[in-house]
């Protein structure tokens, strides 16, 4: 079954936007509570002192996963790296894809930029589950700098695969600079599936481009791990905390 990670930053009172807890309805989430603590604080002692109160916190936006349709279940997790903690309980979930929250309705219209490097295939078998027979519109993208006939056959190819699955689609290329491109391109598009890239899963979701398509499209984005290829996480060094 596919599996979503659902970072939340529980106690800090980060929320879920109705539009993504819907869209996710067709999938396994796994919700994923963390409270980051100060490097001089163990994270059992902020373990004690905070748990239930998060717990309750967890629990309230699990159910809503769960009523949405899909299985819904929860972790926690008192860290003192955000980064690692994610990637590692992303890894330890086998989980398809990890969410970068962000503020929308029904999703109705979908961006799938497939610019670089990225697990194309994998891409679109999870586009296909998250859409279902939903009324969903998805658009693929491809941008590029230069003459790319690998990305033109990527688009055509997932293009093939996403009719074939009864999905609306439509495709777009742009040439400039890939972020400013899909920036702009993600305008009236309700949410954005994306694939990882290298060099790994946390330098891709916090060191900069997920997070700043998220902020920059306010929507939020899925992004799509790359299995197999993907490298080794590093170690959690609150892995026994979790």
């Amino acid at each position: 079954m596919t599996r979503v990670l659902v970072p939340l930053a529980i106690l800090a009172g980060e929320s879920v936007s109705p539009g993504l807890i819907d869209l996710l309805g067709t999938v396994d989430v796994t919700v994923l509570g963390y409270h980051v603590v100060p490097e001089q604080t163990p994270p059992d002692q902020a373990r004690l002192q905070y748990e239930d109160r998060a717990n309750e916190a967890l629990d309230d936006v699990t159910e809503e996963f769960a009523a949405a349709g899909g299985a819904a279940e929860r972790r926690l997790v008192f860290t003192h790296d955000r980064e690692q903690s994610v990637e590692r309980i992303a890894d330890e979930l086998d989980a398809d894809a990890v969410a970068v929250r962000g503020a929308t309705g029904p999703v109705e219209r979908l961006l799938v930029p497939l610019t670089g490097a990225v697990a194309a295939d994998r891409v679109t078998e999870f586009v296909v589950t998250l859409v279902g027979d939903r009324d969903v519109d998805v658009t693929l993208f491809v941008a590029t700098d230069a003459e790319d006939e690998a990305g033109e056959t990527a688009l055509d190819d997932a293009a093939a695969s996403l009719r074939e699955a009864g999905i609306d689609v439509e495709t777009s290329r742009a040439t400039g600079p890939p972020f400013e491109s899909l920036v702009d391109a993600a305008a009236g598009h309700d949410a954005v599936v994306m694939g990882e890239r290298a060099p790994s899963l946390r330098s891709f979701l916090f060191g900069d481009e997920a997070e700043r398509v998220a902020a920059e499209t306010v929507g939020p984005v899925l992004v799509v791990r790359r299995g197999e290829e993907a490298a080794a996480p590093e170690r959690d060094p609150d892995a026994d905390a979790a």
